[in-house]
């Protein structure tokens, strides 16, 4: 029996080195698939992408290509801010693959590219319903008209109270509190509201948010404005003010913001992209990248997504052109 069991021991180790043997290869190439099917995957690309344009789109553009960075950093994307006309003749001028707009593209411009013999693709990016809000205690304030507010905000040399903006409103001086300068939502409001002239020098101004919810919410006198989607984080500190564009007092909500009856201060964002800029892999990568984020990125910076089938119309119709 001893001898017996000696003479399978060296037969079982050459099974098993014959198993482990014959394993091996497999595993390996399982190993190599896996590691070409990664490398797939993260495939990098290189390139220049010029986009420039509105001030207003810019945060979610540029917010989407910082991140875009992060996926493929060989491909150097640069977003100029020349605003929405400035940004359509760098585009008729061939001089940018995107240009971002804050309005649909005018006739005019729509024929100049038409004469330059370049086609283009419209892709809504999503909404802005810029807020105004005022204090929690603050009881007088029900509405207010688009006249108001620029009575309100421009830098006219006096001490603005709410009695100088509409008789019978407390005879106290307005704080106001705005987004900061770089902001493309201050942009917006100065271009609409101030007709471009100048705010009164009174305000706070700040880039963070929070600091302009902290400066309504602590005074019955205060007064300030942001994107929409930030007033809806913070509606349960706020008074939103409606606004009469010319057919009555209107609220931001979802729905008027997107269908538009928030108006002047809700409108659709766009980007414009050349569509032979869309056969360059980098360009078609980005736009893809773009239109898969833009909503997420639109709600933190400030404005208010297209609906999720918008998007999903959006990419179909870019691997068309592609």
């Amino acid at each position: 029996m001893l001898k017996r069991k000696k003479f399978w021991l060296p037969i079982m180790f050459v099974l098993v080195i014959g198993l482990i043997a014959a394993c091996g290869p497999e595993a390996n190439n399982d190993e190599e698939n896996g590691d070409a099917s990664n490398e797939s995957e993260t495939e990098q690309l290189e390139g220049q992408i010029a986009i420039d344009g509105s001030s207003t789109v810019y945060p979610i553009i540029e917010a989407v290509s910082e991140e875009y960075n992060a996926v493929q950093p060989k491909v150097q994307v640069s977003v100029g801010v020349s605003g929405t006309g400035g940004g359509f003749k760098a585009f008729i001028a061939g001089e940018t693959d995107i240009s971002n707009a804050s309005r649909p593209i005018k006739d005019e411009e729509a024929q100049s590219l038409a004469d330059a013999g370049i086609e283009y693709t419209e892709f809504q990016v999503a909404y802005d319903g810029l807020s105004v809000v005022v204090n929690k205690d603050n009881d007088w304030v029900d509405y207010l008209t688009i006249e108001e507010l620029k009575k309100m905000w421009i830098e006219d040399g006096t001490v603005k109270t709410w009695a100088d903006i509409r008789e019978g409103w407390p005879d106290e001086e307005i704080k106001f509190y705005s987004p900061g300068t770089d902001s493309g939502t201050f942009d917006y409001f100065n271009e609409v509201i101030l007709e471009d002239e100048q705010i009164v020098q009174s305000a706070t101004l700040s880039e963070d948010d929070n600091v302009l919810v902290t400066g309504v919410t602590g005074d019955v006198n205060a007064i300030g404005y942001f994107g929409y989607a930030y007033y809806a984080e913070n509606k349960d500190l706020l008074k939103v003010v409606p606004i009469d564009g010319g057919n009555g007092p209107v609220e931001p909500t979802n729905d008027t913001v997107e269908s538009g009856e928030y108006s002047p201060l809700s409108r659709p964002l766009f980007i414009y992209v050349k569509n032979e800029s869309i056969k360059r892999p980098e360009v078609y990568d980005f736009v893809k990248y773009t239109l898969e984020n833009a909503g997420d990125f639109a709600e933190e910076v400030g404005y208010v997504s297209t609906p999720q089938e918008n998007y999903d119309q959006a990419l179909e119709q870019l691997e068309e052109l592609k």
